[in-house]
């Protein structure tokens, strides 16, 4: 399939033109009391990184045994950045590396999902809007690119983020109230 620029060009519609802020809690789609059946999920980085700390709650543990799990290339690219980023001098860097060998280890191959070249176009044009308006930097342009193509991805594929970051994604739900994200706290 050709690159369409005019269509990836063509989210610019969406640009807020303003510093966007988040809104309050009440305004946002928390996980409930108790998880419920439903679309697919697709994860962001934290979930596994709260999983492998201890810290995800019992709420996301119950979400994630009764709906279609997915895992975006994007999360397992920013997982095995953190493989390299930790030190092999540091003795925690070795139950780390196997933590997160062992995370990636139970992805099912067939519900790992790669963005398209469509979702890498439209989510750098998104990160883009992000970083202007927000007045991101540096390592914040690079997040911003990667939760956008995990938002978009999801999207794409109908399914629903599940993420703790609740400024970036609340963002991108401004910029897109179509999209889906369920967020929780640890």
């Amino acid at each position: 399939m050709p690159f369409d620029f005019r269509s990836a060009e063509r989210v610019r519609r969406h640009d807020p033109g303003t510093t966007l802020r988040r809104r309050p809690d009440d305004r946002l789609p928390f996980l409930g009391g108790e998880a419920r059946a439903g679309t697919g999920l697709l994860l962001d980085t934290c979930v596994y990184i709260d999983q492998m700390q201890g810290r995800a709650p019992g709420i996301v543990e119950d979400l994630l045994a009764i709906r279609p799990v997915h895992h975006s290339a994007v999360a397992l690219q920013e997982l095995m950045h953190t493989v390299g980023v930790l030190d092999p001098a540091d003795a925690r860097s070795g139950r780390a590396v196997a933590s997160i060998g062992t995370a990636i280890d139970a992805m099912p191959p067939h519900r790992i999902v790669v963005p398209d070249l469509d979702v890498l176009a439209r989510a750098a044009v998104y990160a883009g809007m992000l970083s202007r308006n927000q007045g991101y930097v540096r390592d914040a342009r690079m997040s911003a690119l990667h939760d956008c193509v995990l938002f978009l991805q999801a999207m794409k594929l109908g399914f629903c983020v599940l993420t703790r970051n609740l400024t970036d994604f609340d963002l991108l739900l401004q910029m897109r109230p179509d999209g889906r994200v369920l967020f929780y706290r640890t």
